[in-house]
């Protein structure tokens, strides 16, 4: 029986961001796709979000200190 990755308690949530979502990331953070750290599309979450080589993802992980803490990474081979 396969696992879904995705249900476990460790896995943040992560969502592909639309082309408008993207847009508004990198204006508000002042910078471009190639200037994001990378995740490599064999990542076992890559393959079960059905990501794809030039996606963004935005990765939203519970924390202690900050409430909700998201980042960004681009899918790459």
């Amino acid at each position: 029986m396969k696992k879904d990755i995705l249900m476990h308690e460790l896995v943040p949530e992560h969502k592909i961001l639309s082309e408008s979502d993207k847009k508004k990331v990198f204006k508000d953070l002042e910078c471009n796709q190639n200037q994001l750290p990378k995740i490599k599309i064999t990542d076992p979450v890559v393959e079960a979000i059905d990501a794809r080589k030039g996606d963004v993802l935005e990765i939203s992980r519970k924390s202690e200190t900050a409430g909700t803490f998201i980042t960004y990474r681009l899918v790459e081979p």
